[in-house]
């Protein structure tokens, strides 16, 4: 009984998708509700991919509005405390939302490109948990809408392991002058070329003035225990690169 009822399900789901695309290639602009909306081609591949943020936030405003509690459920003042983001020099202002700090702030403009489609590459209403339905899209984590290795690009912990350096990057940065450049001025010249939503000029001229903006990304703003693999670089024991980061990341680069 319980094969049926999926298959009547998933046959209800084929036949409600075809009918929305059929709607979208005709052109058809009636209002949806909001069972129809979360099944929008926009939503899925290969339309996500050329989705405007325009077309995003046309349903999704609400998340460049959104601000920070003044205060915590604590009771604990805004103001009498610091984020976690805020604790380096690279960061200016006060607390703000995660995704004012990714695509509106003047630093996330600065030295970033990003778009709604970055992060998010599409999803499947059914089926948020990855790989246990046949449409599920590879790398999801439950309840969550992003693939996290698309975070850990510049959220992975700072591999001193593999740079051979022999602890944290803050217990050692006085021996290298507290410079990242002091060695990647020759080792991975080309660090940020490449790579769309990074705007590389600009993160390596405010790079080479504080060291900050390199370790802001690079461990300081950590979000994951594991360090990113970067393929620009294959170092001995790295493996191979992982899958599904989207047409957002160039992975063949050279060193």
């Amino acid at each position: 009984m319980r094969v049926l009822v999926d298959r009547l399900c998933r046959l209800a789901c084929v036949v409600a998708l075809a009918g929305l695309a059929q709607g979208a290639l005709a052109g058809d602009a009636a209002p949806k509700d909001y069972e129809r909306a979360r099944w929008d081609p926009i939503h899925f591949k290969p339309a996500i991919a050329k989705a405007t943020d325009e077309q995003c936030l046309a349903c999704h405003e609400e998340i460049l509005e959104r601000k920070p509690r003044q205060r915590s459920p604590a009771g604990v003042k805004k103001s009498e405390v610091l984020a976690w983001y805020e604790t380096l020099d690279t960061y200016a202002g006060e607390q703000d939302t995660f995704h004012r700090r990714h695509l509106v702030l003047p630093y996330a403009k600065q030295v970033m490109d990003l778009h709604c489609n970055t992060c998010h590459q599409g999803n499947d209403p059914r089926d948020e948990t990855s790989g246990t339905s046949a449409t599920a899209q590879p790398g999801l984590t439950m309840r969550k809408m992003v693939d996290p290795w698309v975070c850990a690009l510049c959220h992975g912990q700072f591999p001193n392991e593999k740079m051979g350096i022999p602890g944290p990057w803050l217990a050692n940065a006085g021996n290298f002058g507290n410079n990242c450049l002091t060695c990647h001025a020759n080792v991975r010249t080309e660090r940020h070329k490449g790579i769309p939503f990074l705007k590389a000029e600009a993160i390596e001229e405010a790079g080479a003035k504080d060291s900050d903006v390199c370790y802001g990304c690079h461990g300081g703003r950590a979000w994951y225990r594991v360090a990113f693999p970067y393929t620009a670089k294959q170092w001995p024991g790295w493996g191979d690169p992982p899958k599904g980061l989207g047409e957002k990341f160039a992975p063949a680069r050279k060193p």
